[in-house]
């Protein structure tokens, strides 16, 4: 395993960067300045030393002379070629400007370490690594998903895709034809909910001159768009009935005949479908047809809800931490544990789609060099103390209430003022949990109290990355 040694006085960025390489099978060790590191012992022991430039007590480039055979990968906040230039001069293996991204990090790292990290041995092959980069996932059930994608990516067969809104589909969709003989080919993707049944059948399969008002000109169709490619019709189950017909033609014959012709034309176009829908039903229901049924459900490939997918969550949530952080020019960082445990137990109703929206959000809402705080990603999870709109005190039951809001209500004091008085008074010496505990409300309801009061949030000490 190689082992890296990283130097960063920021315990934020460091923290970060150390979560990061030991999920990508590094081993790791933190300094916080250039006499920490030469305190660690020889350089030439690891692999890669990746250093600050700038530090209290000396530059990340005074510890080039002492590296040996290691490489230095320098990274700063303070990006200019002529600082690039400097580094580079002074034996430094490569430069990374802050704010990167986790996979420009990593990428730099692979390409400069002296050693590579082995894949985790889980007691069978790679295919149990994700086809393509942008699925991610070591849970069971994407394990075997992937391994059920590379076999049915070596063959034409048709494929449906079953999964909840928000699983990724269309990422599925990507690995097959990405790992397929098609791969050159067009890759032609289509919503089927998105286009008005008037118009599916001229888009799909494609209109001569004249076919209905407003046909000026001919046109082909996505299915032939397709060709020698393949054609992905996500929300398969909300294809009209005409259409069904036209598609189960392609799926039998290989041919597709454009609305207004009389001679169908020969193509070559595998089919992957999607849908989160009971495509059996919507047949017994007699909305959806039998015979393309049995046609388009060669092989199913069904994607997990993120609710199971376990250790994924907080993958999948870094990942996306990295790429949000380099869309909004925001400089690295990383999520609370509060943050981190209430993404692995919140059940995400809304998938992946849901949970980049909150990582989304986090980032927005986050200071800049601080951790992202469960409050910023908006989401209440399960185990949390059950939402209360308005405090309110049940003197009867005292354990839905804490002691001092039960005390002030049988004082007839005012429960806004005391709670404003008890977080003013408090707020330094408790973090938000320990507020929300004593007050017997959630964080969340705590947050919203202080924005409608007008008592601002008490901050980390930590200072934004210059």
């Amino acid at each position: 395993m190689p082992h890296i040694l990283v130097v960063e006085d920021e315990a934020i960025i460091r923290g970060s960067i150390k979560r990061l390489l030991l999920k990508a099978n590094y081993q790791v060790t933190e300094a916080t300045s250039v006499a920490d590191a030469l305190s660690k012992g020889e350089l030439g022991q690891y692999d890669l030393v990746l250093s600050d430039l700038r530090m209290p007590g000396g530059e990340g480039t005074e510890l080039i002379p002492f590296s040996t055979e290691t490489p230095v990968l320098i990274m700063t906040s303070y990006a200019s070629m002529k600082t690039a230039v400097d580094a580079l001069k002074a034996g430094a293996a490569d430069y990374i400007a802050k704010p990167f991204s986790n996979q420009d990090l990593l990428s730099s790292v692979a390409k400069n370490c002296k050693a590579k990290p082995k894949a985790k041995q889980t007691g069978s092959t790679s295919s149990t690594q994700s086809p393509i980069g942008k699925l991610i996932g070591q849970s069971a059930p994407m394990k075997k998903l992937f391994k059920l994608i590379y076999k049915v990516s070596a063959t034409d067969a048709t494929v449906l895709v079953n999964g909840e809104t928000g699983t990724g589909k269309e990422l599925i969709a990507q690995a097959i034809h990405q790992n397929s003989s098609r791969a050159d080919n067009a890759l032609v993707s289509v919503n089927c909910a998105a286009i008005p049944d008037t118009l599916i059948e001229a888009e799909l399969f494609g209109h001569e001159k004249g076919a209905f008002t407003g046909a000026d000109s001919a046109r082909a169709g996505l299915v032939s768009a397709a060709h020698q490619g393949t054609l992905f019709l996500d929300e398969i189950g909300e294809l009209p009935l005409a259409a069904q017909a036209r598609l189960l033609r392609v799926l039998q014959e290989g041919e597709v005949r454009a609305i207004g012709s009389v001679q169908p034309k020969l193509v070559d176009v595998r089919i992957v479908a999607a849908t989160h829908r009971n495509l059996k039903r919507l047949v017994e229901s007699g909305e959806f047809r039998e015979d393309l049924y049995y046609r388009l459900n060669v092989i199913q490939l069904v994607i997990p809800a993120l609710r199971d997918r376990g250790a994924d969550k907080l993958e999948i949530a870094n990942s996306l931490l990295g790429r949000y952080l380099e869309k909004f020019d925001r400089p690295a960082t990383n999520f609370s544990l509060e943050a981190e445990q209430a993404i692995s137990r919140y059940s995400w109703p809304g998938n992946v789609r849901e949970l980049e929206n909150a990582v989304q959000r986090g980032v927005i809402l986050s200071d800049p060099g601080n951790a992202i705080e469960a409050d910023d990603l908006g989401i209440e999870t399960e185990q949390s103390p059950e939402v209360i709109d308005e405090i309110s005190v049940n003197a009867t039951s005292p354990s839905r209430a804490p002691s001092q809001l039960v005390e002030s209500a049988e004082a007839g004091t005012d429960l806004e003022e005391y709670f404003q008085r008890f977080v003013l008074e408090n707020q330094d010496a408790m973090s938000e949990t320990e507020l929300a505990r004593r007050l017997g409300v959630s964080r969340k309801c705590l947050w919203e109290r202080r924005q409608r009061l007008g008592i601002p949030r008490k901050r980390s000490s930590v200072q934004p990355v210059s």
